[in-house]
């Protein structure tokens, strides 16, 4: 398994995004629907098989491993995936283990999280306000939230706090944010909302905040850096020269990022999805039940590699949703 995974475009893949698990604690109105009706577990790869998938992905190549949900971390005995794939960082074929959380789980994980040699994490949170929070997420407290950052901090985990942009709910918080990032030395990045999966009324059109205008409201009162660095994923970051701190705009709307895509979708049922923003996608676990030997599996990783497309299609112009998905954004992983 010595030749680079390559796509049709030449970009070679790099990163490798895992959902292991569609599942999660908290019902956020732009990634599901209230009384979601989630897979049987008898469907979900067992932790045993994700190793082996990951493992075959980082022999192929893949040096970032971003472990998602649903929230990873409800995923029962997943600390035993997290310390599995630890050996890969000790080998040193795998340059970066992460993943990106919406921090309830934290107070109980971040040390584990941190023996395991992981680094940074994401961590999803759109609001300040208590009252919002538990709105946009209909099930979450913003205090459990909270603590589980400031344990991460404590078990000396980067913590990059990441806030989806959201008009008419959190455009009055963009400069809290900003302050309260500041002052707990946490990076920012913010993402523009995506169509993806039918949430039974909410309005996506009526929800996107193009991050354009945001970074014209935040430069009325910063000065703004463009930085060229890249943290392997989707995002473009700006330095705010008053406060130092590094802000990030993810924006598959008003910047279409895919001409340097690095990066496939793994889901907790084993199917790969070579762009989050098409529906094509390949089925990895049944050439991974069919045999022991990985022969098979490779040969799929690279087929499916081979249809790589050259970008997504959504688009809110006219007033109305092009490219929209119909899955959700848990099927796929955040």
């Amino acid at each position: 398994m010595s030749a680079p995974l390559i796509d049709p475009f030449v970009r070679a893949i790099r990163y490798l995004r895992v959902s292991v698990t569609d599942r999660c604690d908290f019902r956020c109105t732009y990634c599901m629907a209230e009384h979601m009706t989630f897979l049987p577990k008898a469907d979900l790869l067992t932790l045993e098989e994700l190793d082996r998938l990951c493992t075959t992905f980082v022999h192929m190549g893949v040096e970032k491993l971003r472990i998602t949900g649903g929230e990873p971390l409800v995923r029962k005995g997943i600390m035993t995936f997290f310390r599995a794939m630890s050996r890969h960082l000790d080998s040193g074929a795998l340059k970066e283990l992460t993943l990106t959380t919406n921090g309830s789980q934290l107070a109980r994980f971040a040390q584990e999280l941190a023996d395991c040699g992981i680094r940074r994490i994401n961590v999803s949170l759109d609001t300040l306000d208590p009252a919002k929070f538990a709105e946009i997420t209909r099930w979450g407290r913003l205090p459990q939230v909270l603590e589980g950052i400031e344990a991460a901090k404590a078990a000396g985990l980067r913590v990059k706090i990441n806030a989806v942009a959201l008009k008419g709910f959190n455009e009055d918080e963009l400069f809290p944010l900003v302050d309260w990032c500041a002052r707990e030395d946490h990076d920012l990045t913010f993402i523009e909302v995506m169509p993806m999966g039918d949430l039974g009324g909410e309005d996506r059109l009526s929800q996107y905040w193009s991050l354009n205008d945001l970074r014209a409201r935040l430069a009325e009162r910063f000065t703004l850096t463009d930085l060229a660095e890249r943290t392997g994923g989707p995002a473009r970051y700006v330095r705010l020269q008053e406060t130092g701190q590094k802000i990030g705009f993810i924006t598959p709307l008003t910047h279409n990022f895919c001409e340097s895509c690095n990066r496939v979708r793994l889901t907790c049922t084993g199917e790969l999805y070579m762009c989050l923003g098409q529906e094509d996608m390949a089925d990895l676990r049944a050439p991974l039940r069919a045999s022991p030997d990985d022969a098979g599996l490779e040969q799929a990783i690279r087929a499916a590699i081979a249809r790589k497309p050259k970008g997504h299609d959504f688009d809110y112009s006219r007033q109305a949703i092009a490219g929209q998905m119909t899955r959700h954004m848990s099927h796929t992983g955040g």
